[in-house]
């Protein structure tokens, strides 16, 4: 069994995977951004699951958080899910707050992390990025540079296994009511990739729908961008991956 952090955990996506973990005998960490977000975990909090609070629109939270995970028992896996859709906090909270944490974690052999769809619609650009939310952030950039990530991971790491997921348009508070896609399954792969023991959950630098395996935007993989976006993760941050 596993130590898995699930980022952003008190409803929707994450809140699935984090019950999910809990039932298949994983030991979780489950995550809200307040204390008054944090109630709506009582219940998983009551079967075991262990709680950091921290708004991921705060630097100073995220670090705290980190010094606060990194004093307890090691994790295995690392599922970076909390996001947002829009507004200023686009940019702290979809790759900010998931730099951070990779860049200071010790110990996680496995990371998830959330992109979508949308990221087909990011910029490959970095100049004038408001990495500290002074004003609304593109989504579509976002999730472009966090799928970038995730295969900069990758490919600096190589005992690690860092994957990014599409978890589909799926009925959450974000995706809204009448979302296509299939709630179940908008979970299950980034559970099976965090914890799952089968070959292919054991691969790297994936872009993953549904538990299969795609070709994201042709960015991902480029390997000066992928630099170019780490430089600027760590001159914005002063942390280097």
């Amino acid at each position: 069994m596993s130590r898995i952090l699930v980022t952003g955990s008190a409803d929707g996506l994450g809140r699935a995977a984090a019950d999910s973990l809990l039932s298949a005998g994983h030991a979780v960490v489950v995550h809200a951004r307040s204390e008054e977000r944090a109630a709506a975990l009582d219940p998983l909090v009551d079967r075991g699951a262990h709680l950091v609070v921290g708004d991921f629109t705060d630097r100073d939270a995220v670090r705290r958080i980190a010094t606060e995970l990194n004093g307890a028992e090691p994790l295995d896996a690392v599922i970076h899910n909390a996001g947002v859709w829009s507004g200023p906090a686009v940019m702290p909270v979809n790759i900010i707050a998931p730099y951070l944490l990779t860049a200071l974690l010790r110990g996680p052999r496995r990371l998830v992390y959330l992109s979508s769809g949308s990221h087909f619609g990011g910029r490959p650009l970095l100049d004038g990025i408001d990495w500290r939310g002074r004003s609304a952030g593109s989504y579509a950039d976002s999730k472009l540079f966090v799928t970038t990530l995730a295969t900069a991971v990758a490919r600096l790491r190589p005992d690690v296994l860092s994957n990014a997921v599409d978890p589909g348009w799926v009925p959450t508070k974000m995706g809204g009511p009448n979302a296509p896609d299939d709630l179940e399954l908008g979970h299950r792969t980034q559970e099976w990739l965090a914890s799952g023991d089968d070959p292919e959950a054991l691969t790297t630098g994936g872009y993953w729908y549904h538990r299969e395996r795609q070709e994201p935007h042709r960015a991902v993989h480029d390997e000066a961008f992928q630099d170019r976006l780490l430089r600027a993760l760590a001159q914005e941050t002063g942390t280097a991956l």
